[in-house]
């Protein structure tokens, strides 16, 4: 293993051009890596959030909320889908679990059944989540079933967390941490996003956009007086429609799960407009309700205010359209930005705010240079005394290259470093030190023993490297566990160490083994000096 291999100084070679390049982008300014040619990287180490500063946000989803909602929608489904079989309904009545609805007829039982169970299809895992059941002559149960319920908050979560990632990427910021705290809870830490009430205005907001008719045989006068028709609900208006509430049909003819796109437009008056497209099934159901209703209005909500209310001027059948109203540039970016990101299933709660300042981060960051350098500067010490000039001098040229390949590696795969990230950094010049120390240990007693220099030098590599393996391996578990169940903190503790490990081995094994390869072949010593 100590001969010179012509492989093994093309892989150091090529390790070192890697490292330089994709390293060198850190000694940059912004402006200075901007102006490199295109061909060149241009990214430098993305500091996380207790380096660099930024916002700080505890989201709490708020479930029974999304229960609610969601119970309601299922009382709006049974209305609607009778209303269109022709079967009469005394009341619709709430349950824990669903909605009770009573028919006035019941020897209209059957119709009624068959036209509610085309409401239930599979989930996503194949099983329904919702069950239509007769209760007695004249009353039908539709409700969710335990296990959809049972997972309603967790799914909740989970989506809550997919959609605020779109929504933060949709600002710019780079490498938000985002990540589940509990039951329904959500951690946001957005590195460089100085101002947390934007970032809580644009991710706090449901984002969920309807299309419904509105209600023209009715007035808002009578149902502001209380007489709301069962079909109908009053829906406030917001401040660019120009009217304070809007009587608008319960039934939604799109909603926001079909949209495809949106984006800032202009109207006919070149004044700023958001265009909108739907899906194939959405188009189709757009293109009806229009066709159906030339000549009235129909209201687009979006979290609960009307924001437009037109006039169907002729049937939309090509699945796309504009919003009008009096919008500034930076509001209907704002809007596209909430709608193509997609809806939130529930409102999100903010339970803690606050602010890391960009010199609480440069604190960090120098403490964690003179941590970093005071480590190195000991390790460098211990293996210059210990183990002499060429021994210990390949160490620390070892030693250097796995630095500059951590850094290039976290730069290339635009990785967060964290403050304990940096521990990770010292504890990996401590692992790649060790390998040195195996094989050099290995040596000594090997030239002890009287053997040789080339057989010291070659069973020091060849006895010590299962020792070497198995102790990256351990600690390359060890680490992808910290990393899979970890979160914040301890899992930019395990990314650091897992790339450590990596470069470790290539840098502490791959350098000894070219250097002492090439020490041995210019001094031609007799003797192993370490063995003194």
């Amino acid at each position: 293993m100590i001969h010179l291999s012509r492989w093994k100084v093309i892989l150091l070679v090529l390790s070192l051009l890697f490292g330089l390049l994709f390293s060198y982008p850190n000694l940059l300014t912004a402006s200075q890596r901007e102006a490199l040619p295109g061909w060149l990287p241009k990214s430098g180490l993305n500091l996380g959030l207790d380096l660099q500063g930024g916002s700080y946000l505890l989201l709490e989803v708020d479930v029974p909320a999304m229960r609610e909602k969601r119970l309601t929608n299922l009382g709006e489904d049974a209305r609607t889908v009778l209303a269109e079989a022709r079967v009469g309904v005394t009341s619709i009545g709430r349950e824990e679990a669903g909605v009770v609805v009573t028919l006035a007829d019941p020897t209209r039982m059957e119709l009624a059944l068959t036209s509610m169970r085309a409401l239930v299809s599979p989930g996503s895992s194949g099983v329904a989540d919702r069950s239509v059941q007769r209760i007695g002559d004249n009353r039908i149960r539709y409700a969710f079933t335990e296990a959809a319920l049972d997972s309603m908050g967790s799914d909740a979560v989970t989506q809550s967390i997919e959609v605020v990632r779109r929504r933060i990427d949709s600002l710019g910021t780079r490498e938000p941490s985002i990540t589940r705290q509990g039951a329904d809870r959500i951690v946001v830490q957005a590195p460089g996003e100085s101002d947390p009430a934007q970032l809580e205005r644009v991710i706090g907001q449901t984002a969920q956009l309807t299309f419904q008719m509105v209600d023209v045989e009715n007035s808002v006068e009578e149902a502001l007086a209380g007489a709301v028709p069962p079909d109908s609900e009053l829906i406030p208006g917001a401040p660019e429609t120009g009217q304070a509430f809007f009587l608008v049909k319960r039934r939604v003819l799109v909603s926001g799960e079909n949209l495809t796109k949106a984006e800032v437009t202009a109207d006919q008056n070149n004044q700023t407009a958001i265009g909108f497209r739907f899906d194939g099934a959405g188009a189709r159901r757009f293109g009806e309700a229009t066709a159906a209703n030339i000549g009235k209005p129909f209201a687009i909500i979006l979290d609960g205010k009307v924001i437009s209310a037109p006039n169907i001027r002729s049937a939309i059948t090509g699945g796309s359209g504009i919003i009008e109203g009096s919008y500034t540039i930076q509001e209907a970016s704002e809007m596209v930005n909430l709608l193509n990101g997609g809806a939130l299933p529930a409102p999100l709660n903010v339970e803690e705010r606050r602010t890391v300042t960009a010199e609480l981060g440069a604190d960090a960051v120098a403490a964690g240079k003179l941590s970093t350098m005071i480590g190195f500067a000991i390790i460098v010490a211990f293996m210059l005394l210990t183990y002499g000039f060429v021994f210990g001098g390949i160490s620390v040229i070892g030693l250097l290259l796995n630095g500059l390949l951590i850094i290039a590696a976290m730069s290339f795969t635009q990785a967060t470093l964290t403050l304990p990230g940096i521990a990770g950094l010292i504890l990996t010049f401590a692992v790649a030190v060790d390998a040195n120390v195996l094989i050099y240990e290995r040596m000594r007693d090997e030239a002890r023993a009287g053997r040789s220099v080339i057989a010291s030098l070659d069973a020091g590599f060849n006895k010590a490297m299962g020792t070497i393996v198995d102790a990256n391996l351990t600690t390359l578990v060890a680490a992808l566990i910290m990393f899979i169940f970890g979160a914040g903190p301890v899992r930019g503790f395990a990314w650091t160490l897992t790339i450590g490990v990596f470069t470790s081995m290539l840098s502490a094994v791959l350098v000894a083994q070219v250097g002492l390869a090439l020490w041995l072949k210019i001094a031609k010593p007799k003797k192993l000096p370490i063995a003194e």
